[in-house]
């Protein structure tokens, strides 16, 4: 079965860092697609960016130039760098690996991201 384990969430203040992490672990097929979703208190999940094993990107408008989506396929393990964090970027970031090839989601617990004002 295939795990999805993410780290780095916390409390910041407005306009500092966080980096995230998500170690996969288990069979996954070297043609895919991993990416961050969040829920914000409130609110439906929602796109945060995608990286395929081939290093495209795709974000949201909102984080576009403030946060960074990289991966390590060696590893399994997929990134997001984020800064200038903002308080409606407070959120559960959920990561997700999507297999094209036998169209199946997988998805971690969430780790919480908090953003003072």
């Amino acid at each position: 079965q295939v795990q999805l384990v993410e780290s780095g969430g916390g409390l910041v203040q407005a306009g500092e860092s966080l980096g995230l992490s998500c170690a996969a672990s288990g069979y996954i097929f070297t043609s895919n697609i991993m990416g961050w979703y969040r829920q914000a208190p409130g609110k439906q999940r929602e796109l945060v960016a995608t990286i395929t094993s081939g290093g495209s990107t795709n974000s949201a408008d909102s984080v576009k130039g403030r946060f960074t989506i990289s991966r390590d396929n060696a590893k399994n393990t997929v990134y997001l760098q984020m800064n200038s964090l903002k308080p409606e970027d407070t959120a559960v970031y959920y990561c997700n690996v999507h297999q094209p090839l036998y169209g199946v989601d997988y998805w971690g617990k969430g780790t919480l991201v908090t953003v003072s004002p």
